[in-house]
């Protein structure tokens, strides 16, 4: 490789992740200055930039802290966020976002990292990377602000595929359970099935039989399943992560959203509706910069790809640096751990039933 890089080893201390600097609405500035910023925080860190090679060569020389870390790698086009996911399957050869992608399937880095077109890099990343062995539809995992002690809860899928059926929603549980061990360190996590109510006569067939096989696979794949979970729980402390199908995750994902974001735009207004609410925000300041710190959704991955040879972080479109700081951050974790072997091991392993294989574990019987 150029500029001195190495394609990552296996167990070695410096991991190297592949960046698509052109997808996001905020340009290659953003994603270079969020690189910069994990680079001065982690010196095991090396990157591969895909994009427009003279723009990135003068970002990247103007950052003293990417010196000897970054290989440049020209891909004239860009995806854009208008593309649609069939024409960019088609026809998406030398853009960033493809080159992006074939930089992990030729294992030269361990973990992608976009902020571009959500459907556009699941399809390249589909058929690029492929399906692991025994997957029949990736999900996209996303963070969820919750009250558990880490802040954070897994809800998988968001949107990936509309469809899944009982075997989609296991293999889900599955993939989530081994992602929060790796991503969000939880040592057993808490799995629930969302429903439309607790009770196990509720739902549509296909949930009630996933229930079942969830709670049939919980102890070989080391996590413990609470049952059917509703719409409330998702913020809350029951579980650590929540099952659903595509269709009922991006809604949800996108009700979240916006509810936030209405809450954030009402207090705001209230805050400036007169003279002493005003001041009142400000005697409020420490409290409200704690609350945004907390819910800042530049710190929430918009989303990681799972059920793929390779893995692939997703970051916001509108990330800006401290969003592509974050979105690397996890990619490094991820790798660092050692998650896509593991996952890939857990996978194959669930449908063994009453086989405890002990995919997580390391020779020293340290779980993921």
């Amino acid at each position: 490789m150029a500029n001195g890089l190495e394609p990552p080893a296996p167990g070695g201390s410096r991991i190297v992740i592949s960046i698509d600097a052109m997808g996001g609405d905020r340009g290659p500035s953003a994603v270079v200055a969020g690189m910069l910023s994990s680079a001065e925080k982690n010196p095991d860190l090396d990157f591969i930039v895909h994009g427009d090679e003279a723009e990135l060569k003068r970002l990247i020389e103007r950052r003293r802290g990417l010196a000897g870390r970054c290989e440049i790698r020209h891909a004239p086009r860009v995806v854009t966020m208008q593309d649609k996911p069939s024409q960019v399957m088609r026809h998406g050869e030398g853009t960033s976002m493809w080159s992006c992608i074939e930089s992990v399937r030729k294992g030269e880095a361990t973990v992608a990292v976009s902020c571009g077109n959500t459907g556009a890099l699941m399809a390249l990343s589909m058929i690029r990377l492929r399906k692991l062995p025994g997957v029949n539809r990736p999900a996209i995992a996303c963070l969820w602000p919750s009250r558990n002690p880490g802040g954070f809860n897994l809800m998988l899928d968001v949107g990936a595929d509309i469809k899944a059926d009982a075997e989609d929603l296991l293999q889900f549980a599955t993939m989530g359970a081994s992602y929060a061990r790796n991503g969000l360190n939880v040592a057993r996590p808490r799995v629930g099935l969302l429903n439309v109510g607790t009770e196990e006569h509720k739902g549509r067939a296909e949930l009630k039989l996933a229930h079942d096989q969830i709670a049939a696979a919980a102890p070989q794949g080391d996590f413990d399943f609470v049952g059917f979970v509703e719409g409330g729980d998702i913020p809350g402390n029951r579980v650590d992560v929540i099952v659903t199908d595509g269709f009922t995750g991006n809604i949800a994902l996108k009700t979240g959203e916006g509810t936030a974001k209405l809450i954030s735009d009402f207090l705001r207004e209230a805050f400036n509706a007169t003279f002493l609410s005003r001041i009142a925000s400000l005697l409020a300041l420490a409290s409200l910069k704690r609350l945004q710190k907390r819910i800042d959704p530049r710190r929430v991955i918009g989303g990681v790809f799972l059920g793929l040879n390779g893995t692939v972080v997703k970051s916001h479109g509108s990330a800006d640096a401290t969003g592509v700081s974050a979105a690397i951050k996890l990619a490094f974790q991820l790798a660092q751990s050692g998650f896509q072997e593991r996952l890939a091991a857990r996978v194959a392993s669930a449908g063994r039933a009453g086989q405890d294989t002990g995919a997580d574990r390391d020779i020293t019987g340290k779980a993921e």
